[in-house]
């Protein structure tokens, strides 16, 4: 059984969820950064680009939104073209029947200055601005509306062909005309008044949105989806919870009325955590969160993962470790690539890993072991993420390469920061090099003549310590070549890139 465990303070709130002591996702909410993601804000276009179809957009943020062509709604795309269309433009566009995006430019949709209703569907991630769309979506318990796109989704994971037919035609006869809807998973085996109550909420919620819109000044967030612990009691509460368990007061009251307007069966699963030990503590989750730092992850078998992620992708690569098996070779690796594939699709969800992955399985001679393999993981994905993937089949090199919906920032990116040292590539120069380059940076000064005879240098002691003993004879000849005197100088607060060569 499940269990949602809030931990609540004044300077951030962390939600977690554990499936019998194992950690299975994790969320923070720290009170000093603006949530962005699924924030409605009234933007400002700033720039257009025709060449790559997409406009920036000022969001009150650092950076520009990113507002691409496929991110623009249909509709508004007529409309907008139509508002700077002369006469005959209009009627020869009222002519044609539903033009495709193709057909359709961002430059003839908006000017700058343009003001826009957007909602952030991404968060800034490293150097890049926050994506931002005008296809709207309000999620609600078991339904996700869509208020100005009128298409019908539902959610693989419901399987039933009776139950999926079910749940369309109610969902169809509950939205307004022009209105569509994403029916989750959440949804089945619900009754027509649950979901009309959900569907309710969700429209008022856009009725306040569209006019708040009209009086709003440029840049402002119009409206945020609610606060983390009850956007995951939203997303998460089933039947398959045991217990939402928060180390706060008024924290437990504010979920009790939420989860009685939402589904107040579960209303006696709410309890408080009056310990004096942390929460995340005595539930094992700090030192299972500490791990997620990790470039390295050991499996049970013996095995290993070591996750590498940049801005551009996440490479993941397999190791069969000490694990031998007890057959063949090759079952022994697919037993491997097996467990790794199952842990994989954790770390994912874990450390909100998005955007292009490659995994690095370890190689598998026979083709039906690498079929086996890839209809595992996509079984893995289908049920244990919620988050869309594409997935690739596995090549005969053992990789595989998958694309997986960003949202949010990565862990890594919430919890750690760049080194000051290295500047985030995880490796600063040898003692050696570093060396050297003070070397030749001396040599250059001595050559111009204008330092004088005696010279000092200010060292960290780690290459002080080389010049002295290793390189003393090029110190030596540097003296014998340029007729002066190199004085080497410690100091502690140096770093190893760091020196001072200064005249005396």
């Amino acid at each position: 059984m499940k269990k949602i465990l809030i931990n609540k303070n004044p300077w951030q709130t962390r939600v977690a969820i554990i499936e019998d002591s194992k950690l299975e996702n994790i969320y923070f909410e720290a009170y000093d950064e603006e949530p962005l993601e699924r924030a409605f804000i009234k933007g400002i276009i700033t720039a257009v680009l025709p060449g790559i179809q997409t406009t920036f957009v000022d969001i009150g943020q650092e950076r520009a939104g990113f507002l691409h062509i496929s991110e623009v709604d249909r509709e508004l795309a007529i409309k907008k073209i139509a508002a700077f269309s002369i006469l005959g433009e209009q009627e020869e566009l009222q002519k044609k029947s539903s033009p495709s995006k193709r057909q359709l430019s961002i430059e003839k949709i908006f000017k700058e200055g343009d003001a826009v209703l957007v909602q952030v569907s991404k968060e800034p991630v490293y150097e890049k601005g926050a994506k931002i769309t005008t296809c709207y979506t309000l999620p609600g318990r078991f339904v996700v509306l869509m208020p100005n796109i009128s298409r019908l989704g539902i959610s693989k994971k419901i399987e039933s062909r009776n139950e999926r037919i079910r749940l369309k035609e109610i969902v169809k006869q509950l939205l307004p005309e022009g209105m569509g809807a994403i029916i989750r998973t959440t949804a089945e085996n619900r009754t027509a008044k649950e979901l009309a109550k959900d569907i309710n909420f969700s429209i008022s919620t856009w009725n306040t949105i569209q006019q708040k819109y009209t009086k709003a000044n440029p840049k402002e967030k119009i409206h945020e989806d609610l606060e983390l612990s009850l956007q995951v009691v939203r997303d998460h509460l089933d039947s398959d919870v045991e217990e939402i368990i928060t180390d706060n007061k008024n924290n437990q009251q504010a979920i009790y009325r939420f989860v009685k307007l939402i589904a107040p069966e579960f209303r006696q699963r709410i309890k408080l955590y009056d310990k004096l030990i942390n929460i995340f503590d005595y539930f094992g989750i700090e030192k299972q969160i500490n791990t997620l730092l990790d470039k390295k992850v050991l499996l049970k078998s013996g095995g290993s993962l070591i996750i590498e992620t940049t801005e551009a992708m996440t490479v993941i690569d397999v190791n069969t470790g000490r694990f031998v098996g007890k057959k063949s070779l090759e079952e022994t690796i697919l037993k491997t690539n097996l467990e790794a594939a199952e842990e994989i699709v954790r770390q994912l969800r874990l450390r909100n890993i998005g955007g292009l992955i490659v995994i690095d399985f370890i190689d598998m001679v026979e083709a039906s072991n690498r079929y086996h393999l890839f209809n595992f993981f996509e079984k893995m994905l289908k049920e244990r993420d919620k988050y869309q993937s594409v997935v690739l089949k596995v090549s005969e090199f053992g990789l595989l390469q998958m694309t997986r919906k960003r949202t949010g920032k990565p862990l890594i990116q919430k919890l750690t920061q760049a080194c000051p040292t290295c500047k985030g590539y995880g490796f600063i120069k040898s003692v050696a090099a570093e060396s050297y380059a003070v070397l030749q940076k001396l040599k250059e000064t001595l050559a111009t003549k204008k330092i004088g005879k005696e010279i000092n240098i200010t060292l960290n002691p780690r290459i002080f310590t080389y010049l002295t003993t290793i390189q003393y004879n090029s110190i030596l000849q540097l003296e014998k070549e340029y007729k002066c005197k190199i004085t080497l100088i410690t100091n502690e607060k140096f770093e190893t890139h760091h020196y001072k060569i200064e005249k005396v």
